[in-house]
């Protein structure tokens, strides 16, 4: 593979992309089309580029999350899904409103070797999105201590693939390899409820104060609605990508379905990370 990045990314857009513009779909959903796309990308199909939310409301763990830190009760009581990712770090709350997730799933020889140089890339058109809304966000210049490991937006603060406005988290982001595909995937804080995000574990041990502190959201920086701030980040992706607006195909969405009922919604991965597929 080259190792020249910027080679590779004046390339990108010479290759097959797909822009899935934002639905809502569970959590078992979202990861599973996750690893459909990256199967579809490593043997010769589309690469995609999506914005997605989630429904219901929904608790993301990281892949070696204790499940002990989660608070399964009060995520039954107020209707929130939980579902482990493939990638690590801690929970993340994603509200239907207050959260935009997106995705860039492509093959692995595509993309820089260096993990720093492929988060750099593939972050460029959300830092640009934050800059149209009016966003100051760029990669924190600095390591920060956790102050609540279990929760995702709580714990170290990594320059790699951290995004922060006014020294606070905004935006985190993660990668994690599938079928010789490079899958990542980000939560971007359009607004905060800070009570769910500290409620969906058992053991908050953080204040409101130490929270906000430590993260933020665009409504605290822009006068943008949501509806601007998803429009701002697919027409970023696009371009970047240069994609083609597109969509699932009709075995992708089986297949997809598949994978979430034999993984994604299972206690087995849930609770004790036992793949079942």
């Amino acid at each position: 593979m080259a190792d020249d990045s910027g080679s590779l990314r004046s390339s990108l857009a010479d290759n097959d992309w797909r822009f899935v513009s934002e639905e809502s779909r569970s959590g078992a959903m979202n990861m599973a089309l996750d690893e459909i796309a990256a199967e579809t990308a490593s043997s010769g199909g589309p690469r995609t580029v999506r914005v997605y939310r989630w429904d219901p409301n929904c608790l993301s763990l990281g892949y070696r999350q204790d499940p002990e830190t989660v608070d399964w009760g009060y995520c039954k009581r107020r209707g929130i899904d939980v579902v482990r990712r493939q990638t690590g770090g801690g929970g993340i709350y994603h509200d239907n409103v207050g959260d935009i997730s997106y995705s860039v799933v492509a093959p692995a020889d595509e993309l820089p070797g260096d993990l720093t140089d492929c988060y750099s890339m593939l972050c460029e058109p959300v830092i640009e999105a934050f800059r149209r809304m009016g966003v100051f966000a760029e990669f924190a210049d600095e390591d920060l201590p956790a102050i609540h490991e279990p929760a995702c937006y709580l714990r170290a603060i990594h320059p790699a693939h951290d995004l922060v406005c006014g020294g606070r988290k905004v935006s985190g982001n993660a990668q994690y390899h599938q079928r010789d595909a490079v899958i990542q995937h980000g939560s971007i804080n359009f607004d905060l409820t800070v009570s769910e995000h500290l409620g969906v574990f058992s053991d908050p041990d953080t204040t409101r104060d130490e929270f906000e502190g430590r993260v933020t959201s665009v409504t605290n920086h822009a006068n943008v609605t949501r509806e601007e701030a998803v429009e701002t980040l697919e027409e970023c992706l696009r371009e970047w990508a240069d994609a083609r607006t597109g969509g699932w195909t009709d075995q992708e969405i089986d297949d997809a379905r598949l994978r979430a009922e034999r993984k994604y919604e299972t206690e087995a991965w849930n609770r004790h990370r036992d793949d079942p597929t």
